[in-house]
């Protein structure tokens, strides 16, 4: 079973990698899906399925439970696991699964980095963080702010957020492979504070995590 990584983050969380390698059928033997998961997959053509099936594969094993939790999701679409709770988001891209687990609000995107991000940037980027790039590493930053604010996104959870006027990456001195930075979503009188992380692999993948500051979340709230 292709399980790249799974990592014991500091402070409390799990992180961990999927390589997408087997077909269809092996997951659907493997997760025995629930119901509603059976129908949500229903909905779901092509590759999409396989990626779906991955990314619950992986948040079983990090679980590290005998019998599978469903995958459910609150009101707003945002996904955890029945009877837990730890926040969890998942990301894929190009035959990689990822997802992260915390009792803090988190988020995590994986992209496999492409030129034609060039193009959307304006769609994304405040003037600041713009400002920050530096042209002999305008891929690998680019891919990081939009994986950053896809992350933060995802944390928050509540949809209904602009890219450039609700979330904020606090622009850095960008290093290669890793390195972290912190962020924030702002919206009416609501402001969360997030440390951000990534990594960026010799395979040409931008991994971009978050994780809340100072505070704990239950699920339900």
């Amino acid at each position: 079973m292709p399980l790249l990584r799974h990592d014991i983050l500091i402070p409390e969380a799990e992180l961990g990698i999927w390589e997408i390698d087997e077909p269809e059928h092996w997951f659907m033997e493997e997760l025995l899906l629930y119901p509603l998961e059976l129908r949500q997959l229903g909905e779901l053509k092509g590759r999409r399925r396989t990626e779906w099936l991955a990314a619950r594969q992986l948040v079983h094993k990090m679980s590290g439970r005998v019998k599978r939790a469903a995958f459910v999701k609150d009101e707003h679409g945002k996904p955890r696991l029945e009877g837990s709770d730890w926040h969890i988001s998942i990301s894929h891209s190009h035959g990689l699964a990822a997802a992260i687990a915390a009792p803090v609000l988190c988020g995590i995107d994986i992209q496999f980095m492409v030129p034609k991000i060039t193009r959307l940037a304006h769609k994304f980027l405040c003037p600041l963080e713009a400002a920050s790039i530096r042209p002999e590493y305008q891929l690998d930053q680019l891919h990081f702010y939009w994986g950053a604010k896809e992350a933060l996104y995802k944390a928050h959870g509540r949809r209904q957020l602009d890219f450039i006027d609700h979330i904020k990456v606090e622009p850095f001195v960008y290093e290669a492979v890793k390195g972290q930075t912190t962020g924030k979503v702002v919206k009416d009188d609501e402001e969360l504070d997030f440390d951000v992380f990534y990594e960026r692999s010799e395979e040409g993948y931008m991994l971009v995590w978050v994780m809340a500051i100072g505070e704990t979340y239950p699920i339900n709230s």
